[in-house]
Parts: C-alpha cells; structure tokens; sequence
C-alpha cells in the first residue's frame, strides 16, 4: 500500500470520525408522537433555476478606415438548468450547463469560440447540518469539431482537426463525503472515483509524440483511470442585486501518477443590466498533462440577451 493511499485513507476516517458524533444525535425517535407528527408534516424542498441567452458581436469598417481592422461577426448560445430537491436527509442535484459560440472574420471561415456539454447528478445522505456522504455521475465534453489552424495560412485546406462530439469526453463516477457551510458552496472529497475518457474519433493525432489522444492511446476509444482522491469546489451566488458569481474547480489525482494532478477551473461572472440584457465575463483554466504540459487558458467577454426563472 503506497504511502499516499495510506494518507488519503487515514484522511477519510477522520473526517468519518468527525462527523459520526453529529450523526448519532440526529437520529430520531419514532416512538414520541411529538416526532412523528414532525416528520409527518415536513415537505420536501425544492429549487430550480433555468436560464437561457444569446449573445451577438459584430464590427466592421470602411475600406479607407486607416487604423486597420477586420469586419467580424461572433453568435453565441447558452443554456443552463439546475434542480435541487431535499427530502428528509436525503437530497438530489442535477445541473445541466451547455454553451456554444462561433466567430467569422472577413476573408476566413467560420470558427468555434466556445463549446461546452456538462451534466452533473449526485444524491447526498444527510449527516449533520453540513456534511453528508453523497455518490455522483458527471459527463463533460463538446458539441462539434475543433480545428488547429495553420499559421502559413488561413484557408480550409490548412486546418487539422483535434476534437470532436465525445472526442475527447469525460465520464467520472465518484463516491466520498461533501462539506456545504452555505447553500451557495459544497467541496466534495472523493477518495473513490473512476474516470473514462473517450476519443471516438480514432483519426485524431493530437498528441502524436506520446502516441495518446487525451491520454487515449492511439487507435483506441477508451482509457480507464481510477483516482487516489478527487475534489469539487463548486459556487454559484448572488454578490450584489443582478450579479452572479459562478465558479467550479476539480482537481483530480490518479493512481497511476498521483502527483499528476488534472486540474480544471470553470468561472463565469454575469451582470444583468435589466431583466432581459446581461453582459458575462467567463474563463476556463485547465492544466492535464495529458492535453498539453503548459496551462490552458481560455476566456471570453460578451453582452446579450438572457432569460432566467426559478
């Protein structure tokens, strides 16, 4: 047994040991008919939150305009959901969250500059006020092909394409134990978890020095990875009046390297200017050795229409 399994094990009893003490005191009495009349009256809880946008950019300039420029246009679409519903100790999250965006500049094609496909399922059991054990199912991927271009020129002919529809996608199942001090933030510990990564694509050469796509070898469609711990961050909260804070981070350490952690950071801050425009500032920050040995770093700036109830 390596030294840091014996670490994250030893961790889990303790935060185990932390909690069983709360656990014992909640456990209720159905003989008192003051109890069961309690448990009798409680209703579930339910919240849920869906919201939907488009956001359009467009520039252009005369043909004698002397400070440069490219005429452009960029169309992007969003929709999230989000359900939350607690009954008792027990408790069930879905969050659904897709964005897809496209920019053409005169003279070349059209190209993506945004494209993302999350889902996220978990069910929580109740401990104490803030901690629970929970067990969760999450996909991430895109919805259609990504493209290197080259740098000699910018035409069709010169693109070669390095992702696509489930190439790559994540699929991580994940059992362990959750912290919520506030409605708005849950971290989750995960000593088990399981990750496939899927390359569906088996002409994809995105890696070619290694012979991986994604950590995908080469001619193959699946990779199976089991972590020595995972951890979720997630926050989603109104700062002021029609501002929102929205962040998730997961770190995710394998057995096979441990100390090659995969790291990813989705935020998106969004100012709604009244009830149907709203401007978003959004950034992904990603660091997997299996993608690329340097840190990711995307980001994006638009102003568009949005829709929101709950």
């Amino acid at each position: 047994m390596s030294e840091e399994f014996r670490s994250s094990f030893l961790f889990l009893l303790i935060l185990i040991a932390a909690v069983l003490p709360g656990y014992s005191q909640r456990i209720v009495d159905f003989t008192n008919p003051v109890n069961l009349a309690k448990l009798k009256l409680q209703k579930d809880t339910i919240w849920q939150k869906i919201e939907f946008g488009a956001n359009l950019n467009q520039g252009s300039f005369s043909s004698n305009w002397t400070g440069g420029g490219v005429n452009s246009v960029a169309v992007g679409l969003f929709f999230n959901a989000l359900k939350e519903k607690k009954s008792g100790r027990n408790a069930w999250r879905n969050d659904f969250q897709s964005q897809y965006g496209i920019v053409r500049n005169k003279g070349q094609e059209s190209r993506k500059n945004a494209d993302r496909i999350f889902f996220d399922t978990k069910y929580n059991r109740e401990l104490t006020a803030k901690w629970s054990l929970f067990t969760n199912i999450n996909f991430l991927s895109q919805f259609s092909p990504g493209y290197n271009y080259s740098s000699a020129t910018d035409s069709v002919f010169f693109k070669r394409k390095v992702s696509g529809l489930f190439s790559p996608a994540y699929v991580t199942e994940a059992i362990g134990i959750e912290f919520r001090p506030a409605s708005y933030f849950f971290i989750d510990f995960a000593p088990g978890a399981l990750r496939q990564t899927i390359v569906m694509d088996r002409y994809l050469y995105v890696n070619t020095p290694d012979q991986q796509n994604y950590g995908v070898p080469i001619g193959k469609r699946l990779r199976n990875e089991a972590a020595l711990l995972q951890i979720v961050a997630n926050f989603d909260k109104d700062l002021a009046k029609n501002v929102n804070l929205k962040f998730r981070y997961q770190l995710f350490s394998g057995f096979a390297k441990p100390f090659n952690t995969d790291n990813r950071l989705d935020a998106m801050f969004t100012a709604k200017v009244n009830k149907y425009i709203n401007a978003n500032l959004g950034a992904i920050i990603v660091y997997d050795e299996d993608q690329s040995r340097k840190v990711q770093f995307a980001q994006a700036l638009s102003i568009g229409f949005l829709y929101t109830f709950k």
